[in-house]
């Protein structure tokens, strides 16, 4: 069975769902697996675990604000 593993910041739960939807159809598609077969998983972390540029994300994303 195919994992898909997704690090990212936190999400929200809608935005869950849609990752899981569009990764497990696209990959289904694309390498001619079931959709039922696919296991995803998305590890979340918190801003200030993830360093950009020598700086926090949390630093990161307040300085480069649009």
């Amino acid at each position: 069975m195919p994992i898909i593993k997704l690090e990212a910041a936190k999400v929200s739960k809608e935005q869950k769902e849609k990752l899981i939807a569009d990764l497990t159809r696209v990959a289904s598609e694309d390498l001619g697996v079931p959709e039922e077969f696919f296991y995803v998983l998305i590890k979340e972390n918190e801003l200030d675990n993830w360093g950009v540029g020598g700086k926090t994300l949390t630093k990161f994303l307040e300085e480069h604000k649009k």
